[in-house]
């Protein structure tokens, strides 16, 4: 059997930590990136990551996707470019329609009927007509604040609602993520873009909340969120962000899928860099109300950064092996690390190369 051969458009944060974690592991060849900064396109990405090339073959950062994605020659492509699902749209399809199936960290895209249904439709027949998978997934929204609360509601016989309280740090991210939380912003401008609603802050508690229900069955009819800005009092700076004191280091979002008005998913997420700074310690907690009421506290927080690398990797084989179409996380497998070698998990009545 040939290896599992991956393809990674965005070369940023999230996707060269998807790089270099695929070069660890037994079964995959990562066999393109794209990429547009002109401090990497050109170069070998062993370069790049400051990696040993060993007797892999090399592979130079290319801007141009379709030098990168053929059609025969890759088994998945994993975006790590976007965060809204009309930002990714094309690039999706523009995969899917060399026959390759899709990964994507656009957190919209974890569930994205819940914001863009017509898309979403349209990314499902594109794929169902060249017989391969979408997903979208992630830390969260992909596992913490949602898929890892529905697993944990495998144990109850009635469920009457679910918290989810992530409280984590936003210093492993890149530049798009400092740009969405308002890193750096004075409070002012930051309340601006909240009332004009050009704020974008935490995304994907919509996908999320509707991804849960429909696995649950609780009956939401209307949804809504809020952002409050995290003020730091001393200068702060991570790899890619910086907040003075007096200006925005996070966002406090907080969401709420409602049943005739009472609340049934509840949705507390504050996230900044660098919290230790001021005392904040990060960690995951959920709280299932039902039979039996079940209580999980997880400290520190799952780390955002090395979650979403790892969501991403992980679930390739269960991509590849999926019914054709757009699938979310409660259409696969449950999640989990791969040690061995990822061949072994791959469908052989499914063709790895279509």
């Amino acid at each position: 059997m040939k290896n599992v051969k991956v393809a990674v458009w965005g070369f940023g944060a999230m996707g060269s930590g998807i790089v270099r974690a695929l070069l660890t592991k037994k079964g995959v060849d990562v066999v393109g990136v794209c990429d547009l900064h002109p401090q990497r396109v050109g170069k070998s990405i062993f370069e790049v990551l400051g990696a040993d090339r060993g007797d892999r073959a090399d592979v130079i950062v290319n801007a141009d996707i379709d030098e990168v994605v053929r059609a025969g020659e890759c088994d998945v492509c994993v975006i790590a470019t976007d965060s809204f699902t009309a930002k990714v749209f094309d690039k999706v399809l523009r995969i899917v329609g060399k026959g390759v199936n899709v990964v994507t960290t656009a957190e919209e895209m974890a569930y994205p009927k819940a914001g863009e249904p017509e898309l979403a439709a349209k990314m499902d027949a594109a794929a169902r007509e060249h017989g391969v998978s979408v997903l979208g997934t992630g830390v969260n929204p992909g596992l913490i604040m949602d898929v890892l609360a529905l697993c944990l509601s495998g144990g109850m016989t009635d469920v009457e609602s679910v918290q989810c309280r992530r409280v984590n740090s936003l210093s492993p991210f890149g530049p798009a993520v400092m740009e969405e939380q308002g890193v750096g912003l004075p409070v002012a401008e930051f309340e601006k873009r909240v009332k004009d609603g050009t704020m974008a802050g935490h995304v994907g508690f919509k996908e999320s909340v509707y991804m849960m229900d429909e696995a649950l069955g609780l009956g939401v009819d209307h949804f809504e969120q809020q952002m409050k800005p995290i003020v730091t009092t001393i200068d702060r700076r991570s790899p890619y962000g910086f907040a003075k004191a007096g200006d925005v280091a996070g966002v406090n979002m907080t969401g709420q899928g409602t049943r005739d008005g009472k609340v049934v998913i509840d949705m507390i997420h504050p996230q900044q860099i660098e919290p230790e700074a001021e005392g904040t310690h990060t960690g995951d907690y959920i709280v299932l109300k039902g039979s039996p009421n079940i209580s999980m506290e997880i400290r520190p927080e799952v780390d955002g950064g090395i979650g979403t690398i790892a969501m991403c990797i992980n679930m390739i084989p269960h991509v590849i092996n999926a019914r054709p179409g757009l699938r979310t996380m409660i259409d696969l497998p449950v999640p989990h690390a791969i040690m061995g070698d990822y061949r072994d998990l791959i469908d052989e009545e499914r063709k790895i190369v279509k």
